[in-house]
């Protein structure tokens, strides 16, 4: 496991991606998060509220919020990943894939900086739920799901309903491995008539509860109830006029300290990449973990440091680190993934024809189809440049996004796929052979299946 290049009670201020991408590898042991759902909507905090001020918009655009640099990382080596965003986008729309695709950059770099046997918690409702989950399973591995908690509530319905009140969200629980903390003792629950259960079998070992079980065993075993994957004993949080601060989004402190005694042991570091409005740093303070956030909201800060007081009376502003540069890896570990090193490119830029970059595309890559692979030396002018990423799906004529095809590659292409798929295409049907895999540039080839640490059977 990897050494924290960060310190208890910190805050990093600004967008998660570059502070998450500047975390040590295996440093966290629980990521307990809520991100934006993919509502299509803006929200605001309650005015003159605690949280007066916050605002987030939750509507996303394959235009506006999804950088080629992502596109072409997630492809090349992570072709599961790019599989689960391609499918939302086809099915649900342009809207789904981008929030994916900005979702699972940053859920590909919590994965890389969890313990072995750490968990992340992903809080999400009806509208991205089937997506997230596919994307979840892409990056985490599926025999590393573990459950999915349903979190119920009650209130009043809209008149005239056509439907079934939607009252509930989702949680996607991952761990990293096939080891994970889970404290079932932490969580119990009074049984409803209030009597100890002494008459069944152990969850452990089927053993007769009074007979030959362990003591230690039978005590835990009558002290509550393992909660199941309903959690309907909760109430939201705007319901508490304590804890309430007004943030458009609040989640109660007994739901994300559930999680915590759950997952989690005391000293351990939790993180929540967006924090909001504080409701998984207050937590992990009160349970004795060490915690880390991140948001982009400038008011996080000052409402930690409210809420810490209104649990322990005793916190200053600079009880609490507030961060906004990145984190600088110690860890042999790059500080700029192959993913953020190529800057964004404005949609407006105006970049040199393609048919002119040709001679350097020949002086980088060589003069090979890197569709098939085939040599073309002895006459270069046949090859013909294309986007990596079809223009149509969002892809631009900057010189990183360029390759050089054959006229047959070219044309089977087209607009439709991308580099990477036609590579596929072509090992498929022969075109792509062993013999000339070695004229493929890294710049446009797949890495092979070894390109993860997975964690699978």
């Amino acid at each position: 496991m990897g050494m924290p290049n960060f310190q208890n009670r910190t805050l990093f201020q600004g967008d998660n991606l570059p502070h998450l991408q500047g975390i040590n590898s295996e440093t966290v042991d629980l990521i307990a998060t809520d991100p934006p759902f993919n509502k299509s909507k803006d929200f605001h905090a309650t005015p003159n509220s605690l949280a007066a001020g916050a605002k987030f918009q939750d509507r996303w655009s394959w235009k506006d919020d999804v950088q080629l640099a992502w596109l072409l990382k997630i492809e090349k080596d992570e072709p599961e990943v790019s599989a689960a965003i391609n499918a939302a986008k086809a099915i649900y729309g342009d809207d789904m894939g981008a929030f994916l695709c900005w979702l699972g950059v940053r859920l590909m770099e919590c994965h890389r900086i969890l313990k072995p046997t750490g968990s992340l918690y992903l809080h999400i409702d009806h509208t991205a739920h089937a997506y997230a989950k596919m994307l979840l399973d892409a990056i985490f591995g599926r025999d590393n799901f573990r459950n999915e908690i349903v979190w119920a509530y009650t209130g009043p319905g809209s008149p005239g309903m056509r439907q079934f009140n939607r009252k509930h969200d989702t949680l996607l629980w991952y761990s990293k491995g096939y080891s994970w903390v889970f404290n079932r003792d932490q969580v119990r629950l009074p049984y409803k008539d209030g009597k100890p259960h002494t008459g069944g079998f152990t969850h452990q070992s089927g053993a007769k509860a009074g007979t030959n079980m362990d003591q230690a065993v039978a005590d835990s075993y009558q002290s509550g109830k393992i909660p199941e994957d309903w959690w309907s004993d909760i109430a939201i949080a705007k319901r508490s006029s304590k804890e309430n601060t007004g943030y458009p989004t609040q989640k109660p402190l007994a739901l994300y300290e559930r999680i915590i005694k759950a997952s989690s042991n005391e000293g351990d570091f939790v993180l929540d990449p967006f924090c909001g409005c504080a409701t998984t740093p207050v937590a992990a303070e009160s349970l004795g973990r060490q915690w880390i956030g991140m948001d982009l909201w400038e008011g996080c800060h000052g409402i930690i440091i409210d809420r810490l007081n209104a649990v322990k009376q005793i916190w200053r502003p600079e009880d609490v680190r507030l961060v906004t540069a990145a984190p600088e890896r110690t860890d042999d570990g790059i500080n700029a993934t192959e993913y953020l090193e190529m800057p964004d490119i404005p949609p407006k830029e105006r970049h040199p024809s393609p048919r002119s970059q040709k001679p350097r595309l020949i002086m980088d890559i060589g003069p090979c189809c890197q569709g098939c692979g085939r040599d073309y030396r002895d006459d270069p002018r046949v090859l013909e440049v294309d986007h990596k990423w079809p223009k149509g799906e969002g892809g631009t004529d900057a010189y990183e996004n360029l390759t050089l095809l054959c006229g047959p590659c070219n044309k089977e292409k087209k607009d439709k796929l991308t580099l990477t798929q036609l590579q596929e295409l072509n090992r498929k049907n022969g075109q792509l052979t062993p013999e000339r895999e070695g004229n493929i540039r890294p710049s446009g080839r797949q890495s092979g299946p070894g390109r993860r640490r997975r964690n699978r059977r």
